[in-house]
């Protein structure tokens, strides 16, 4: 789904006490990224196969990187495609996060992420006048599901979930694994995450969050804390690794819906946990494209979720806000 650029900076820190369980590890290539599965493995069954087969199925209902999915012929008007349920829980979950975070988040961006060159024909046309057209053709009004068809208001209006989907993407093999008893495993997509369980330890799943340093496109370079983690989701959105500089500005790819603009804030990342990583995914993006206020302002309307949020000061210092929940997980 998204570019080869890992967009969310998570990782797996295992501890050094001895193994009690029997894990198995899976990791492949989908989405346009990697992807890095763990899972007990006593009943010794290798499930790589599946796995990819499962991603492929998704890529085919949600990726804009391949001609023929379901999404990429709505975004070409094609009249004859119908959603299947993949589709339509990205959908439904979209304007749910879009209504909570008045608008911050929206799938309609599509027009505006080819316009600054994030979309995958990579092709940067943003001239004012060119932004302000677009706006015309974004907004969640603008688009609709009858049936089991998108209904567009226009039909330049262009849908974009790679703000949203791979998160999804993390709970379609998380149900996969539950549907076969699965206790205890993690999964990661792209830097989406979602655990079960215990590690290969017997511990909660230790999880670093990299610090916010511009270029970098290593996980693990620097560690800016680590959380504890079972039976939870965590993703990050940064505004450090999927960015470009043009006339000394720095242009990172959350566009606000609003201004047609990619979000000038001070929050450089949003780590936000949640019970699933569909959730954990969309209201990243949101609070990224809101700022710090808002961002807290959100987060505290939403007690479901836990928030570790990275910004810099006036004087360009790293600083931390942390909800409640998330302070009692996390060390440094």
């Amino acid at each position: 789904m998204k570019l080869l650029i890992v967009p969310f900076i998570l990782l797996v820190v295992l501890s050094c006490k001895e193994k009690k369980y029997e894990y198995i590890k899976v990791q492949g290539y989908a989405q346009g990224t990697t992807y890095h599965i763990t899972y007990e493995n006593s009943a010794s069954r290798n499930f790589a196969v599946q796995i990819d087969s499962i991603l492929k199925a998704f890529d085919l209902s949600l990726s804009e990187y391949i001609p023929n999915s379901i999404i990429s012929r709505i975004n070409a008007n094609d009249t004859s495609v119908k959603i299947n349920g993949l589709f339509r829980t990205v959908f439904l979950k979209s304007q749910e996060i879009n209504r909570n975070s008045d608008g911050a988040f929206d799938i309609t961006v599509g027009p505006l992420v080819e316009a600054w060159g994030f979309g995958p024909k990579g092709k940067i046309n943003n001239s004012k006048s060119h932004i302000d057209s677009l706006l015309k053709y974004v907004g969640m009004d603008k688009v609709k599901i009858v049936e089991k068809k998108i209904i567009k208001k226009y039909p330049q209006v262009s849908i974009d979930v790679n703000a949203i989907a791979q998160g999804f993407s993390v709970d379609v093999v998380c149900k996969f694994f539950d549907s076969y008893g699965i206790k205890n495993y993690v999964v990661e997509i792209g830097g989406e995450l979602r655990v079960k369980g215990k590690n290969a330890r017997g511990e909660k799943w230790q999880i670093g969050i990299d610090k916010p340093v511009d270029g970098s496109n290593k996980t693990n370079e620097q560690i800016q804390a680590i959380i504890s983690l079972s039976d939870k989701a965590i993703a990050t959105s940064g505004d450090y690794r999927k960015f470009f500089v043009e006339d000394g500005k720095k242009y990172a790819h959350h566009i606000d819906p609003h201004t047609g603009y990619p979000a000038k804030q001070n929050l450089l990342s949003a780590s936000i946990i949640a019970d699933d990583c569909i959730t954990a995914d969309g209201y990243g993006t949101a609070c990224m494209v809101s700022g710090l206020e808002k961002s807290i302002k959100l987060l505290s309307k939403h007690k479901e979720l836990q928030a570790f949020l990275i910004y810099s000061n006036d004087s360009g210092k790293l600083c931390e806000y942390m909800t409640e929940g998330a302070r009692k997980i996390i060390k440094h």
